[in-house]
């Protein structure tokens, strides 16, 4: 017997609603990177604040939205001047972007818990700077550079700050979703 699986497709005012806070959050994560007045630029690392919070709030959207909103960081930071290294970083953050969206699109209700949103915000925060330290070991690899002079830099500055600036940014996101929501 032949059981048809059934589709599900997205009414359109749902598709429209996704798709202005993609074009939204795109312009947010274009525009941080050039105005934000408190950043620290430390080749390879780098922390601006709230450069991360578009893509979180892109996440608790859809993964199609988050995966779109990275790739304009990344363009964002490339336009801002950052040197290269760091835009590879922007770009590595397809990995856990990509793969907490699709969480959340499975487990909705994560974000709801609060124990379940700091462990998740945490484990993000971990794939998060995985992705950020293998993008430079990549990226310094291809340049020749003395992996010994950059261990500090990579697992200290790059690998331990971007689990703190991820969870930051990711508590700002989620107050700001959850506000929103509320007034909807």
């Amino acid at each position: 017997m032949y059981i048809q699986k059934k589709e599900k497709i997205m009414k359109p005012k749902k598709r429209i609603q996704e798709m202005t806070f993609a074009a939204l959050l795109t312009a947010i994560a274009i525009l941080i990177p050039s105005i934000m007045p408190i950043k620290l630029i430390i080749p390879p690392a780098s922390y601006t604040l709230g450069s991360h919070v578009p893509i979180f709030l892109a996440m608790f959207i859809s993964p199609w939205v988050a995966a779109f909103v990275i790739l304009a960081s990344s363009l964002g930071f490339f336009m801002a001047g950052y040197p290269i290294v760091i835009v590879f970083r922007a770009f590595s953050h397809i990995i856990f972007g990509s793969l907490g969206a699709l969480y959340l699109k499975r487990f909705p209700q994560t974000i709801e818990n609060h124990k379940s949103s700091l462990i998740f915000n945490f484990v993000l925060g971990i794939i998060h700077a995985l992705g950020e330290v293998i993008a430079c070991v990549i990226f310094y690899s291809v340049t020749g550079e003395d992996f010994q002079k950059l261990f500090y830099v990579l697992f200290v500055l790059v690998g331990f700050g971007t689990i703190v600036h991820s969870m930051i940014d990711y508590v700002i996101a989620l107050s700001i979703f959850k506000s929103i929501r509320k007034i909807r």
